[in-house]
Formats: C-alpha cells, structure tokens, sequence
C-alpha cells in the first residue's frame, strides 16, 4: 500500500531510534517472562515496520548493516509458551524471513556472523507448528546460498546440529503439517549438494522419509513429492567421499542452542532470557552474533 515506507521510515529524523527505543523497552519483561498481551501487541508493531525495511531493497542492506538485528535476537532467545511470547518470537521471526527471502548472498553472509541458525533450531525442536514452519524457512534459505552450505557442512558440528533437528521434527507426533514437511524435504535436499553431507545422510535420513510414511500427508502436492523424490535419488547415487565424524552430544548441543560467546569486544551480549536446551538439556544466555569461524 505504501511501497516507499521502508525508506521514507530510514531518512526521517530520529524514526529508527525511536523504534529501537520501543524494542529495548520491553527486554525487563522477557526474563522473568512477565510480557503482557498488550505490550506484546505494541512490539509486534514494530516488528511489523521493521519488517518494510528488511523487505525493501533500499534499507534491507541499510538495516544489516547497522546491525538493527542484533538486538532481535533477544526476543527469539524466550522459552514462555504463553501467547504473547509466541506472537513476538513469530513477528520476530517475519522480519529474518523478509531478509532471507530476497535470496541476497551479502545477507547471508551477515546472518552467518549472528545467532540466528541456533536460535531457529531451537524454535524448530520446541516452538509451535506456525513458529517452526517459519524457523524451517529461514533455515532452508540461508542453506539455499552457496555460502550458507558451505558454512554449515564445514564441520561435523554444524552438519549434524542442523541435521539432528530435522530428524526430530519428522519423528514427531503429531506429524508435521504438508507446508513444514515441504521445507524439512528441502533442507535436506539441499544438503544433499554437499558430498560428505549426502554420504552422511545415506545412513542418517529418518526412514518415515523413505518408507511411505508421508505419502497420504503429502496428498496432491506434486511440488513436494518431487523434493522428496530427488532428494531420495541423490541418496541412491554412492558418494566418494567419507563422512565426517559424529561430533558428541556436547558438541550437538553447541549447535543446536546459542551459548554466550564474546562479543567481538569480548564481552557478552545483554540480551534477557535463558535458553533451556531441548535436546541439548543446558541453558544459557542469549548469546551475541555468533563468529564465522
């Protein structure tokens, strides 16, 4: 409706401080969790302008680099199933879709500096079908990039934290909706480019992915059932390379829940909330933007 928001909002005077001001109000009740509907409400607003700068081509590069993000992560970094937590954890998580959906390597690179591959995969192990459907996407698009792979099969670590969530939500009971099934079939599918990925996924795909399971739920989504198809193709081709190592369930657990690393400054980052690990079991403070290494 207004498609020149996103910059008019960036160039007028003391709007970005006002909005970061308004985030930054609500930290004191994330931990202990005392957020109320009505101030859920009112952040979930900003949320929503943000969400115009990270979709805008003009600002979204704008907003990376003036490092808007950081201080979101703090509002993924909750464990309250109430419903004005889970309402600002999937606004929260509209303005990283929004910047992933523009499938722009430089984004990529700069969501690979940060915590949000941990906090997703937290939210895609315990969040609710619509909030891990989002996490699943953001995840699947960050992979999508050449570098985004890279990254995550670099290390036994990455590969197994991100594929040991996967495996978690196919096996879970209820089974997951055709729309979240559909981005789980193409993250793996996408792993699938990496050879020591595929080759460790010939022995570690979930077998309800190879046996029929989901053939009723995936119905007549013929875009789907192509995912799953190939991706069982590209299993089916040997690979020549071996493995890499499973890591140990500490260093799964490293992955999969962000920790508090240093800063680049080398202190922690401020952000409120502990994260209580799911299948890791720990917890810890919301953690900085978490280094390429």
């Amino acid at each position: 409706m207004f498609p020149d928001l996103a910059p008019l909002m960036w160039c007028s005077f003391g709007t970005i401080a006002v909005l970061l001001q308004e985030i930054l109000s609500i930290y004191p009740a994330l931990s202990p969790p005392t957020l109320s509907a009505s101030v859920s409400n009112r952040a979930c607003s900003v949320l929503a302008l943000l969400q115009s700068l990270a979709s805008h081509p003009e600002t979204r590069t704008l907003l990376l680099k003036a490092a808007i993000t950081e201080y979101l992560y703090p509002l993924l970094n909750t464990t309250s199933n109430t419903k004005s937590f889970e309402y600002l954890r999937l606004t929260t998580l509209g303005v990283f879709g929004a910047l992933v959906k523009a499938d722009d390597t430089e984004v990529v690179n700069s969501l690979l500096n940060s915590d949000i591959i941990p906090l997703c995969l937290r939210i895609m192990e315990t969040g609710t079908e619509l909030s891990k459907t989002v996490a699943t996407f953001i995840v699947q698009k960050i992979i999508t990039d050449e570098d985004g792979l890279q990254y995550i099969c670099a290390t036994p670590e990455r590969f197994f934290g991100i594929a040991s969530v996967l495996a978690i939500m196919v096996a879970e009971q209820p089974p997951p909706s055709t729309r979240l099934l559909k981005h789980i079939v193409r993250c793996y599918l996408r792993l699938t480019d990496d050879s020591r990925a595929r080759t460790a996924l010939q022995t570690n795909l979930p077998e309800a992915l190879r046996d029929g399971t989901f053939n009723n739920l995936l119905g007549d989504d013929a875009v789907a059932k192509r995912y799953l198809q190939q991706l069982l193709d590209n299993l089916a081709v040997p690979a020549h390379r071996a493995p890499p190592p499973s890591p140990g369930p500490a260093a799964v657990a490293e992955v999969t829940h962000p920790g508090s690393a240093p800063t680049a400054a080398g202190t922690p980052h401020p952000g409120p909330g502990p994260v209580t690990g799911g299948s890791g079991g720990g917890s810890s403070q919301a953690g900085p933007s978490r280094r390429r290494r």
